[in-house]
């Protein structure tokens, strides 16, 4: 009995084995973060202040406008080439921060796999060919090429759908710009994890409680209990920093107060879990929190 491999699979396996683009993207996706290196603009471009990353719904904008361009070129008569045009032009400025948030996103996957890398790095060039045809597209339009214009805006889009599908592998496949900690369960009773001579204050530790790794901190003397995985890129939090009541990333330096997970600077979009923490018997018991 033969196996079939779909398309769309065989494309990402393909693209995967392109071990000639590491290096070009390392040194893009750094320059990338040098580029957004102020607090300000990596935390706007990851979405900090909205709660959830910028980049999938700015996509909706450059998409639809496109998407909406070409059906009017093609279905709307000639009635309908002046609001295709503005779709186009329209598309092309919604693209600018589209693309900005979506290279801090994939520039943010470093150390990433092979496959994450490279298939990002694919995912971006076949957009920006995309906005390149259809920049031409709406060129030859006010040129009064017009039916040039239709055909190279017809060709963007197809650009625009490989891209499409390759972002989906991206979040579907490689969780890239997903909650790192969506999938992780905490015990519902109280459960001893740590003796609490060995949490000493100012200090991090590292406990599994059947397969999950928490993060136990103790600052002022009070205990704490957060997700030890960070969940903007699931980076060890025990590996991070301990300062004035929070923690630290040490991968992309994300910053979580300790007393409620909140983010106190991104790029994380999300709030860190946090657990209840006690002290019982000489040890220390941490349980999910508790719903009203």
């Amino acid at each position: 009995m033969s196996t079939r491999t779909p398309m769309g699979h065989d494309l990402v396996e393909r693209i995967a084995a392109l071990d000639m683009i590491d290096e070009p993207a390392k040194k893009l996706a750094k320059a990338v973060r040098d580029l957004k290196q102020p607090k300000e603009i990596n935390e706007a471009l990851s979405g900090t202040w909205l709660g959830h990353p910028a980049h999938p719904l700015l996509i909706l904008l450059p998409m639809g406008s496109w998407i909406s361009a070409v059906l009017l070129d093609w279905l709307g008569g000639e009635d309908a080439e002046t609001g295709a045009d503005l779709l186009i032009g329209a598309g092309l400025l919604s693209a600018v921060p589209t693309v900005a948030t979506g290279y801090s996103d994939w520039a943010d996957t470093e150390p990433a796999s092979d496959s994450v890398r490279r298939v990002g790095a694919v995912h971006a060039a076949f957009n920006a060919t995309a906005a390149g045809l259809f920049g031409a597209s709406l060129a030859a339009r006010v040129n009064g090429a017009r039916g040039r214009g239709k055909l190279l805006a017809l060709a963007g889009l197809g650009a625009v759908g490989v891209g499409g599908f390759l972002g989906g592998h991206l979040t579907y496949a490689e969780g890239v710009g997903v909650n790192m900690s969506t999938f992780e369960t905490y015990p519902e009773d109280w459960t001893p994890v740590l003796d609490d001579g060995d949490l000493p204050d100012g200090a991090l530790r590292q406990v599994d409680v059947d397969g999950t790794t928490i993060l136990l901190a103790r600052t002022q003397g009070r205990v704490h209990a957060l997700s030890n995985t960070c969940m903007h890129r699931g980076g060890r939090l025990d590996q991070g920093e301990l300062q004035n009541g929070c923690v630290t990333c040490p991968v992309h330096g994300s910053v979580y107060r300790l007393e409620n997970g909140s983010v106190e600077r991104g790029p994380a979009a999300y709030p860190q879990p946090v657990l209840e923490a006690r002290i019982r018997d000489g040890s220390i018991e941490v349980r999910a929190p508790q719903r009203p």
